[in-house]
């Protein structure tokens, strides 16, 4: 499971020109799944993100977490994070999961995210064309990848 983190003052998902999530300051994280993810990398994921501490405290120092400031979240799928560009300049997809694997570990990543932060989390729709729009503060992103946590 690999996953952008972005830290943002705002962030929108729309979807046919409706917005589908709009969150103020917070974090907005673009997921990917492969075949191969499950409930483990769901918990070591969201734990992370949860108490990812990259928000500026009093001093200006990079101490407080989404949870700290009282953020909210958006969660996008992205299949393309699991591009694999090694063969010709068309990237390929093999990595990625099917949306029968796909969609069930979104959800329940969402739902673990939910849980795990007690923030509110907003969401694209699986499969969509979806723009997505932000304001990245700092810059601050942060790329995870289950498969490297070691």
């Amino acid at each position: 499971m690999r996953a952008i983190i972005q830290r943002v003052s705002q962030a929108s998902v729309t979807i046919e020109k409706e917005i589908k999530a709009s969150i103020g300051p917070g974090l907005l994280i673009l997921l990917g799944i492969e075949d191969a993810d499950g409930q483990e990398d769901i918990d070591w994921l969201c734990k992370k993100i949860a108490q990812l501490r990259i928000f500026g405290d009093g001093n200006g120092q990079m101490n407080l977490s989404v949870q700290d400031i009282g953020g909210e979240l958006i969660v996008v799928s992205q299949f393309t994070l699991h591009a694999s560009t090694k063969k010709g300049n068309r990237p390929s997809f093999i990595k990625a999961a099917r949306p029968e694997v796909a969609i069930p570990l979104y959800e329940k990543f969402v739902e673990t995210l939910r849980a795990m932060s007690g923030l509110p989390v907003g969401t694209g729709q699986f499969g969509a064309d979806m723009k997505v729009a932000l304001v990245n503060d700092g810059p601050v992103t942060i790329a995870m990848d289950t498969k490297t946590k070691e």
